[in-house]
């Protein structure tokens, strides 16, 4: 049954739009074209760094975002912040922690990320990043890391993200409840994928508590 809910981060809590969106300003091309480019690396199953090295070839990103940080040091450049959140993220979480369920986020992030989600106020039991880790998903190892942040064993942990390849396919071989939400590039195409069919899908994470916390309610009632 289960006890935790755990969250990825990109596309699942935080909407990228304007991220992608202030990378298109940064390299000079119309915001459409990126936003485009990013969603057909998800249709090609193609890494989401193609798409800048399409629009910029032989970028190196690392080094731009360095540069990008000395022209704009108070900017939020590539990161986000609580005005990127779906609307639906505070109230579910808040429904979930209240239905007795532990709430965790964890995703492939760099350091900074932890920062901005613990800046946001959100009803959660704890924050990590993979570079904290030393591991991304779909590592096994992350999602080891995953169940043990939890503080609960892998089967009584649903993992919620937007894609098949790094969220639901991984942590069901990691004996967790997958479930898969439909927004964002990877989530509407992975949807119609037939591995879909491994993971729960929902089109907001307002159904969660519906979902999960009954299960909650009738696993303690039976012990």
């Amino acid at each position: 049954m289960v006890r935790a809910v755990v969250f990825d981060v990109g596309e699942t809590l935080v909407d990228e739009t304007r991220i992608f969106s202030r990378w298109a300003d940064r390299l000079g091309v119309p915001r459409g074209t990126l936003l485009g480019l990013v969603g057909a690396c998800a249709a090609a199953d193609r890494p989401l760094a193609d798409a800048f090295h399409l629009v910029r070839p032989g970028i190196d990103l690392d080094a731009e975002i360095a540069r990008w940080a000395d022209d704009d040091p108070t900017g939020l450049r590539e990161n986000f912040d609580a005005d990127d959140l779906y609307p639906d993220v505070r109230p579910a979480l808040t429904a979930l922690r209240a239905a007795g369920l532990a709430v965790v986020v964890a995703g492939n992030q760099p350091p900074q990320a932890r920062a901005a989600i613990e800046a946001m106020g959100l009803p959660v039991d704890a924050i990590r990043t993979s570079d904290e880790w030393g591991v991304q998903k779909p590592h096994p190892a992350f999602f080891a890391r995953v169940a043990e942040l939890a503080g609960v064993a892998p089967s009584d942990v649903a993992y919620v993200g937007d894609r098949l390849d790094n969220d639901v396919l991984p942590a069901a071989d990691a004996g967790m409840r997958p479930v898969l939400v439909r927004r964002g590039p990877w989530g509407y195409l992975h949807a119609e994928r037939p591995e879909a069919a491994r993971a729960t899908v929902v089109d907001s994470l307002l159904e969660l508590p519906g979902l999960l916390a009954p299960e909650a309610r009738d696993h303690a009632a039976a012990r």
